[in-house]
């Protein structure tokens, strides 16, 4: 989609009444009436707390809402804040509200905020998720003021995570993104940012906008283009993460923005991963992680049979992904009963790296490749929630930790599969 194209008439005129800010504040939103106005009353005091002369605007990009979404954030925007007698601001906040073109699409949104970033030529820029239900103002000064003082070009958050929640980015993103582009980034696809005018143009300017990652798990590669870039990266510790109560979501489009642009970065930055070994941490304000042990009822059977199925159903197709002994392993861990399954650090490491192979030669569809990924990522899951079933909080990290040093050990794998066979 070309730039012009995010930048209405209407929405252009009302950026130029705004003239040049020092901070802006991207919102995507999507029919979240129930949460967004609460979101933009938090943001607008944190905003006035924190940064009282910045000129600030926040820009909330709509999808194409029917529950009245912008409606509420242009009520919130003028309505009276609650927060103290001691918010007073030297600037003007704008807020700003603006329906993109295309249907509800995060990677559109995003392009929509740098857009109106790289316009307004703001230097500090952060995305709030609109259904963070447990938004707090300081949120806004953490993930800010490493780039408004500190010169970062890209802050992601650290979370305090129930210890089976996240158990994709446990499992696969954090693992596999801190093995291949060697920085300890804790949640390289974040709901909630902030970045430097400077990774704002760098990202804009990216041929992405009418291929699938700039519609879908944009922010994904937001990441990872920082690192390769070369910016300054750094993390800020934000408290519990938020939870909506929402339906569960479908395991495959989160795998086509999740594992599919993971895979397909490896093609556009073979140049910088294959050279880097070892992973570095980086900057982290406040704790690194941070594991809750409160009860929490989950069901492993399904997982067990959606894997057992899966094996058994996919069998023509992961031949042409995964190497013949990577396939009789998993043949054999589906043929064992529940109680002694085991879906281990190593197979698991082999599974994904076969399969990035596989994206990367195109032996079929590639989205059919990324699809047949998510049943062995259940028999994964099954196995996480197994293990840490009855351990503290120090025993999950460690094996978490113990997984990541299975990729970046195990890296070569993938490194001799690039170019050559299985």
């Amino acid at each position: 989609m070309a730039e012009e194209s995010v930048l209405t008439d209407d929405f252009l005129r009302e950026l130029i009444n705004v003239g040049q800010v020092d901070v802006l504040i991207g919102i995507p939103t999507y029919n979240d009436a129930e949460t967004v106005g609460q979101v933009v009353q938090t943001l607008r005091a944190g905003l006035l707390r924190y940064f009282p002369r910045h000129r600030a605007v926040i820009i909330n990009a709509d999808g194409g809402s029917k529950d009245a979404t912008q409606d509420l954030v242009r009520a919130a925007s003028i309505s009276d804040l609650q927060h103290g007698p001691n918010l007073h601001t030297l600037r003007t906040l704008h807020c700003i509200s603006t329906q993109y073109p295309g249907g509800p699409a995060r990677g559109t949104a995003l392009h929509t905020i740098l857009a109106a970033s790289d316009l307004l030529r703001a230097s500090c820029c952060a995305v709030i998720s609109a259904d963070s239900s447990n938004f707090q103002a300081e949120w806004i000064e953490s993930l800010l003021r490493p780039v408004c003082h500190d010169n970062f070009d890209l802050v992601t958050p650290v979370y305090r995570r129930h210890k089976f929640d996240g158990l994709l980015v446990r499992n696969l993103l954090y693992p596999m993104t801190r093995a291949i582009y060697s920085r300890r980034i804790r949640e390289p696809y974040p709901a909630e940012f902030a970045f430097s005018g400077r990774l704002a143009g760098h990202f804009l300017a990216q041929d992405i906008w009418s291929q699938d990652v700039g519609r879908a798990g944009t922010e994904f590669y937001f990441t990872i283009s920082a690192i390769t870039g070369g910016f300054r990266v750094a993390q800020s510790f934000m408290g519990d993460k938020p939870h909506t109560e929402r339906a569960a979501p479908d395991l495959v489009p989160a795998m086509r923005r999740t594992a599919g642009v993971l895979f397909w970065s490896l093609d556009q930055n073979f140049s910088v991963w294959n050279s880097n070994m070892d992973s570095q941490p980086v900057p982290t304000i406040g704790p690194e992680h941070e594991i809750s042990l409160e009860p929490l009822r989950v069901s492993r059977k399904r997982l067990h049979q959606m894997f057992v199925r899966g094996v058994a159903e996919l069998t023509p197709v992961l031949k042409s992904i995964l190497s013949t002994d990577t396939l009789a392993e998993l043949e054999r861990a589906a043929a064992v009963s529940e109680d002694d399954f085991c879906y281990s650090n190593e197979s698991w490491v082999r599974t994904i790296y076969e399969f990035a192979a596989a994206y990367h030669k195109s032996v079929i569809s590639r989205d059919h490749i990324v699809q047949a990924l998510v049943p062995l990522y259940r028999g994964r899951a099954h196995t996480f929630l197994a293990e840490n079933r009855e351990v503290s909080a120090d025993e999950v990290e460690s094996n978490v930790e113990t997984l990541c040093l299975t990729f970046e050990r195990m890296k070569p794998n993938l490194l001799s599969m690039w170019d050559g066979g299985k």
